[in-house]
């Protein structure tokens, strides 16, 4: 299977070394001084399973690569225009793209189920530029837990002793090409999953991202340090039963189980993506984690007091810092 990883960052470059492990043909889009060290040194990944180091053919521009099965999208989501414009010369007649990312994905709405069914989301997509340059049927969508950064150009550290993958169509079905890209992660050495419930394990996560992530910027702390804080846990439950609510009036049947989030995330001292990129000066992926979610609540008739509250102050932080524009 021909597999191009665009965005090879943190969670690119692991997943890239995992499906070449897996027996794909895997090429990378990446830039700057990671694809040149890349290009010079290799992709090197430490991980709990040990040092991988691979050599994969690296570019920054996408029609040195050619057309391909399958395409995974791990850029952060202020980046996806930059996808539109560019992910053309790796489409081919079937390719599918599967967008391993944070937050509510542009396509979150397609084949589902009630009165929101095919509408869009302009903050995420603005002016559908992605979808038209997709077309229709291509996307998959991905969630990932691997707590991982670029700790220098060509080299990722994995600190997630559990990393695994979900893979799924926006319409349930479970595809062949689900079914064989969740294998081949699987073969790689990490846990790739293939579900008919995609858009329920992206609440999983983002339930643990809504409100960890908006603490997190506010507060400047990982969560192991938010949650040593009487009033963390009570506003981050509070939030955390907000976003239960959007994504159960939307169809999703996450787990309620917000204390053992809470329990897992409080043992964690890697800061999250959003706070890693406040910090290092990135664009900030508010509109997809804090953003999305609200609109659909507002979509879905969901009232979210505390989450309001949270996301407008985080919204704030961000504009202040220059990495985010309303």
């Amino acid at each position: 299977m021909k597999i191009c990883v665009y965005g090879a960052g943190a969670i690119g470059g692991h997943l890239a070394s995992r499906f070449h492990r897996g027996g794909a043909e895997v090429s990378i889009v990446a830039r700057g001084a990671h694809l040149a060290a890349i290009r010079a040194n290799g992709l090197t990944v430490h991980a709990v399973d040990g040092e991988h180091n691979v050599r994969l053919p690296a570019t920054e521009h996408p029609a040195e690569l050619g057309p391909q099965d399958a395409v995974i999208v791990t850029v952060k989501a202020p980046a996806l225009p930059q996808i539109a414009a560019g992910i053309g010369p790796l489409l081919g007649p079937d390719t599918a793209v599967a967008f391993v990312m944070n937050g509510i994905p542009w396509w979150y709405c397609d084949s589902l189920p009630g009165p929101l069914n095919g509408r869009t989301l302009p903050r995420i997509d603005p002016d559908d530029v992605l979808r038209k340059a997709l077309g229709p049927g291509r996307a998959i969508g991905g969630v990932v837990y691997s707590a991982s950064a670029v700790v220098e150009p060509g080299v990722i550290e994995v600190e997630q002793p559990n990393s695994r993958v979900f893979l799924g169509e926006p319409d349930g079905s479970m595809s062949d090409r689900v079914v064989a890209l969740a294998g081949l992660l699987t073969k790689g050495g990490i846990s790739g999953i293939a579900t008919p419930a995609i858009r329920t394990e992206l609440w999983n996560k983002l339930i643990g991202n809504l409100a960890g992530g908006t603490l997190a910027v506010l507060s400047g702390c990982a969560p192991q340090t938010v949650y040593t804080e009487a009033a963390g846990v009570k506003t981050s439950l509070a939030a955390m039963a907000e976003a239960v609510a959007i994504a159960r009036a939307l169809g999703a049947d996450p787990s309620t189980d917000n204390a053992a989030r809470i329990k897992s995330q409080g043992g964690m001292a890697h800061k999250p993506s959003i706070l890693q990129d406040l910090e290092a000066g990135r664009p900030m992926e508010v509109d997809g984690m804090f953003e999305a979610p609200l609109a659909l609540a507002r979509m879905a008739g969901v009232e979210t007091p505390v989450l309001d509250m949270l996301v407008a102050l985080a919204k704030l932080r961000s504009e202040s810092a220059g990495l985010y524009r309303r």
